[in-house]
């Protein structure tokens, strides 16, 4: 539960700084669709975060097979839904040339849900592929 509360607050820190910044600037159509998709983004990264529990890991490791919740639909829902905040962002800051780190971080996000998915298989097999073959990434 710990590094579920610490890894919950750095990003909430994170996205009070990023909104914080946002405060002065204008709120244009453009401004305003990047928080449209921030925001729901981040809450549903937060709640991915906090259902994925004891099972959260840095390195690939099969601890236990979460498949509530959000993961009933996602296999990955931290990846894609910070991949949609990162993207938000980058849409509220107004700098495309930010579109970069997600040219960079989606590859990255692939190869290791890829490596991830090979841990899981090896442990769960049938459960996990019954499981992958109802989800989407």
């Amino acid at each position: 539960m710990k590094i579920n509360i610490i890894s919950a607050a750095l990003i909430a820190v994170v996205a009070l700084v990023l909104f914080r910044q946002a405060s002065g600037l204008p709120w244009t159509p453009t401004r305003i669709l990047g928080v449209a998709i921030a925001v729901p983004a981040l809450l549903l990264l937060l709640l991915a975060r906090y259902q994925l529990g004891r099972a959260f890991s840095v390195r690939a490791r099969a601890t236990n097979l979460v498949t509530s919740g959000l993961y009933s639909r996602v296999r990955n829902p931290i990846y894609v839904f910070g991949s949609l905040f990162i993207l938000g962002i980058i849409i509220w800051s107004g700098r495309p040339i930010f579109l970069l780190l997600l040219l960079v971080l989606v590859p990255l996000q692939i190869y290791r849900s890829r490596k991830e998915s090979a841990v899981l298989e090896a442990k769960f097999r049938d459960e996990y592929l019954r499981y992958k073959q109802q989800t989407w990434f």
